[in-house]
């Protein structure tokens, strides 16, 4: 089971980034066709160009919209010696350490490569998780960076853009109305492009969310420590304020969770958590692995829309981790 689970979620990883890049490549070669060139790249280009400065320019956007600071071995030493340790084991430059003075409890890695890492966790996540949830959760982080997921999602994302431009171009210039309505039905063609590369980035995210809990238990994590902290943190979201929630939505793609959907994923959760405890302990994990989860219709297409899987889901993974 857990041999077809991880063949499933490589095969995802490699078929859908092949799938998007596949979707402007055809959408160019119509453009080549249009206009009867053999390589007209000015839109993969304007768009890479876009990418590229958001990817040089992302690290500071969030460093100052997460209002994150960075702390030294002396005022973080136990923030420090997991991350050393993790990265250690990951085989990574250790990531620089910070805090993120938002009450909302989180944790999320970014920067431009592996040696440009940065792992962070919010000032709520310290007061809510023990040591080894905590240390479950830097692992998810730690293999966020170990796979280059920060460039990965920077590249995949440039597709539905180019797509976007080339729709604009071809729909609202007047190019649309030239050679018997041709380039209008590239502009179609090109936004069409556009809402499917943009469905495709959303399920890469959320497989790559998978694959990030997969790798905070092959660096040692529990299972269950993971799924519980996970629990936690949708509580923190889910009872938050709603002016701490607005806050950070813009950024809720960098966290572990949807803090915006936390209030549904709660109600799923809690049903795991047999004793009540605020807890989900290793025995009620292993009972999740023997059981079916059911997805509601609508959470189901919610989570189409969304750059995280549906947290049920999620955990039901992890109990076959264990």
């Amino acid at each position: 089971m857990k041999t077809l689970s991880n063949l499933s979620l490589k095969l995802r990883l490699l078929l859908a980034p092949l799938i998007l890049f596949g979707l402007i490549y055809v959408i160019i070669l119509l453009i080549c066709s249009y206009f009867h060139i053999g390589g007209y790249l000015v839109y993969g280009v304007f768009g890479l160009i876009i990418i590229f400065i958001q990817y040089l320019l992302g690290p500071k956007m969030v460093e100052r919209s997460m209002h994150v600071h960075y702390v030294t071995e002396q005022e973080a030493p136990n923030l420090h010696a997991i991350i050393g340790d993790l990265a250690m084991k990951a085989g990574v430059p250790k990531p620089r350490v910070g805090v993120a003075e938002i009450d909302v409890p989180n944790a999320f890695a970014f920067g431009k490569s592996k040696r440009d890492g940065r792992i962070c966790v919010t000032r709520g996540i310290l007061k809510l998780l023990d040591k080894e949830e905590l240390e479950a959760v830097l692992g998810h982080e730690m293999s966020h960076i170990k796979h280059n997921d920060m460039i990965v999602m920077t590249l995949v994302s440039a597709v539905p853009l180019i797509c976007y431009i080339i729709a604009l171009n071809f729909l609202f210039s007047g190019q649309g109305n030239n050679n018997g309505g041709y380039g209008f039905i590239i502009g179609i063609a090109a936004f069409g492009a556009y809402i499917i590369g943009q469905l495709l980035v959303l399920f890469i995210s959320r497989t790559r969310e998978y694959y990030a809990d997969q790798g905070s238990v092959e660096l040692g994590g529990r299972p269950h420590k993971l799924a519980s902290a996970l629990y936690k943190l949708v509580y923190g979201s889910a009872t938050a304020s709603e002016e701490s929630i607005k806050e950070v939505s813009g950024l809720k793609a960098f966290f572990m969770n949807d803090v915006s959907d936390a209030g549904n994923e709660i109600n799923d959760l809690q049903q795991l958590d047999f004793n009540r405890d605020g807890t989900i302990s290793e025995e009620e994990l292993a009972r999740l692995r023997y059981s079916d989860t059911k997805v509601s219709t609508g959470q189901s297409f919610k989570e189409l829309l969304s750059t995280h899987p549906n947290m049920l889901k999620r955990v039901k993974r992890l109990s076959e981790l264990e």
